[in-house]
């Protein structure tokens, strides 16, 4: 089971990847059974999927297992670190 806080867009995409190699799954059966592309999920694992839509997450994590918990950490971030990390820096 995979438990952290995830932070960034890059950190989910690491998660879904261990999580669906410790289950020994490959990506294209994942995609498959999502209802989405490889190149999608390849994306999303490799925190590139800026416009990821909620119901292909959602279904990525089920096929996996996971869930998605929210907890308040007080202070959110600034526009420009958000739009730092959208350009991976």
């Amino acid at each position: 089971m995979y438990k952290s806080i995830m932070k960034t867009l890059q950190e989910l995409g690491e998660a879904v990847a261990s999580s669906r190699k410790a289950l020994g799954m490959r990506q294209k059966d994942v995609a498959v059974r999502a209802g989405i592309s490889p190149e999608a999920l390849l994306r999303l694992e490799r925190g590139h999927a800026t416009e990821f839509g909620s119901r292909k997450l959602l279904a990525v994590l089920a096929v996996l297992g996971m869930e998605i918990n929210f907890t308040s950490l007080g202070k959110s971030g600034s526009l420009d670190e958000l739009r730092l990390e959208r350009q991976g820096k």
